[in-house]
């Protein structure tokens, strides 16, 4: 059956991209790959604790002017991903404290509970518990 392998998301610079993303996410590091014949790398992450199996966010360094003008703006303003976790409060905190900017905070509702954090590029994620 098909399934979703990678989301791609496009980035000025992979290693700054990382430190955020798995140094301030704790994202976990898939494959960073150095690619010569494309002077460039593959690098793929995940959310901590998710399955290998998982949908990787695959981090395209932008090659072009038009993909640098979409960094940071890949939804048009709009949230772009969604990062489920099973304590809301104990993720949130965390964020916080790692210095992460919550743009809409936390709020309950029947789906759960959420906020809208940006990331380094000004992407807006959803932090979400899900009600059970």
């Amino acid at each position: 059956m098909p399934h979703l392998a990678h989301i791609a998301l496009i980035v000025r610079d992979y290693d700054e991209a990382l430190a955020f993303y798995v140094g301030t996410l704790g994202f976990t590091l898939v494959e960073d790959t150095y690619q010569p014949e494309q002077d460039k790398r593959w690098v793929t992450i995940r959310p901590p604790g998710a399955p290998e199996n998982a949908t990787n966010i695959l981090l395209a360094r932008a090659a072009t002017p038009e993909q640098a003008a979409s960094v940071g703006d890949q939804a048009g303003g709009r949230v772009f991903l969604f990062l489920a976790t099973d304590d809301f409060a104990r993720d949130h905190a965390a964020f916080t404290a790692k210095g992460v900017r919550f743009v809409r905070e936390p709020a309950t509702h029947d789906y759960g509970t959420v906020a809208v954090f940006e990331d380094l590029y000004g992407n807006l994620w959803d932090l979400i518990e899900f009600a059970r």
